[in-house]
């Protein structure tokens, strides 16, 4: 073999290498993470604390995945902290007033559609940009919030029916964690394998290109963002179930954190596009990480740090090879 045969061939494992780092950075800094904190902390790896972990970010990864179907069609949504909110008020409200569980579930839904339809009417038919309009709504749903609530959080006689969808457990794994995962199989499936999916990345990708190959764009859009505020509705009925009470301000760290697993996310599998299986890997590793520095006894302040520190590495890996495509 020639010298020049034998350097390509070192190039080309050279830059396998390299992808490989970038498609999987963020499983990589999550195994380490994992790592440090099992040395740190004899409780961290235990299989009451990892069951906990998945518990804990349930309704944060039924948001975070919400928000990729909004990014995916490049449109951003947030209100979403405010839907999980009013959700979360408007069902202990109609379940304290007598109404049927079920009923109350579904107007809790119902919520998150009347959202979605809102921003989608003031995206796409208006053409106020998604930045804008959900920032407007997210405002309002707060006043809304406030002015159900007295800003009092709302609790007593909560059916017991409605309490295990918070509480309760499924052959020992919590019906939260349970839920999660039936949303993120789902809306994997949703992305990867339908037509739909495919669609709605093409339009994320270029809306021109999309409506010159027949896509109905305008229609995907809203889609996006009505997928955005219902799964942002389905968390905030689970966390006020979980909680045992509706409160008005209850939603709105899943903003922040959201937005956080999904830019996390963007960093693996196809680096710069936002991906279902990228944000749960985004999500647990936001889990982990505050997980592992409450078991520490880390201040808050502390966990936002290094939270913070770690999306700036996380992004600034892909960024240094790959566009990321946001909005």
């Amino acid at each position: 073999m020639s010298t020049v045969t034998m350097e390509q061939g070192r190039g080309k494992e050279g830059a396998g290498f390299a992808v490989f780092i970038q498609k999987y950075s963020t499983l990589i800094v999550l195994a380490v993470i994992i790592a440090v904190f099992s040395l740190l902390s004899q409780r961290f790896l235990t299989l009451p604390n990892l069951v906990n972990i998945l518990q804990q970010i349930s309704m944060l990864t039924i948001v975070a995945i919400g928000l990729t179907f909004g990014f995916a069609a490049k449109e951003i949504d947030l209100s979403v902290g405010y839907v999980v909110g009013l959700a979360g008020l408007v069902v202990p409200l109609l379940l304290i007033a007598g109404v049927w569980w079920p009923l109350a579930l579904a107007a809790g839904l119902g919520c998150g559609i009347a959202v979605g339809l809102v921003n989608a009417v003031l995206v796409v038919n208006i053409g106020v940009p998604s930045l804008i309009a959900t920032l407007a709504t997210g405002s309002i749903l707060f006043g809304i919030n406030f002015l159900m609530s007295g800003g009092r959080a709302v609790y007593g006689g909560l059916p017991a029916d409605y309490l295990y969808l918070g509480q309760g457990r499924l052959l020992g794994i919590p019906v939260p964690a349970i839920a999660m995962l039936a949303v993120v199989a789902l809306a994997w499936f949703v992305m990867e394998r339908t037509v739909f999916g495919r669609h709605l990345y093409a339009v994320g990708g270029n809306v021109r290109a999309a409506e010159l190959s027949g896509i109905d764009a305008r229609s995907h859009r809203r889609f996006g963002l009505g997928l955005t505020a219902i799964l942002a509705a389905l968390a905030g009925l689970i966390l006020s179930a979980r909680l045992g009470s509706g409160q008005p301000n209850a939603g709105e760290s899943y903003l922040l954190d959201g937005l956080a697993a999904v830019f996390i996310g963007m960093t693996m599998l196809r680096p710069g596009t936002a991906t279902v299986l990228g944000t749960f890997f985004g999500a647990l590793l936001i889990g982990v990480m505050n997980n592992g520095l409450n078991l520490l006894g880390m201040d808050t302040y502390v966990q936002a740090i290094v939270k913070g520190c770690i999306i700036v590495v996380a992004v600034a890996v892909v960024s240094r090879t790959t566009t990321l495509k946001l909005l």
